[in-house]
């Protein structure tokens, strides 16, 4: 099986930084794309930035110019660099991650647990 870990997730003021990262886990063969989804308090989720398995990014509208998204493959690793925080930003980031790995051919989809940023003003 494959485990997404989100860590890195915690309370910031306005205008602060957080770095989050994703740790997969398990019998990976290889992962494709990956990306960070988060939901905030009475909000239906929301993609926030992608990046295929060749370093390729999407962002959307809101974080565009303040998050940046990136991977270490060597580690299995995704990160997401939050900067000017915004009290919008305070939400549950989820990493989500394509993978094939060493038992099944065909790519699953998996989902970390969840962390939680809270932007203070």
């Amino acid at each position: 099986q494959v485990q997404l870990v989100e860590s890195g997730g915690g309370l910031v003021q306005v205008g602060g930084s957080l770095k989050l990262s994703c740790a997969a886990s398990g019998r990976i063969f290889t992962i494709n794309n990956m990306a960070w989804y988060r939901q905030g308090p009475g909000k239906e989720r929301e993609l926030v930035a992608t990046i295929t398995s060749g370093g390729s990014t999407d962002y959307a509208d809101a974080v565009k110019g303040r998050f940046t998204i990136s991977r270490d493959n060597a580690k299995n690793t995704m990160y997401l660099q939050m900067n000017s925080l915004k009290p919008e930003d305070t939400a549950v980031y989820r990493c989500n991650a394509e993978v094939i790995s060493r038992i099944f051919v065909t790519p699953a989809d998996y989902w970390g647990q969840g962390t939680q940023v809270t932007v203070s003003s």
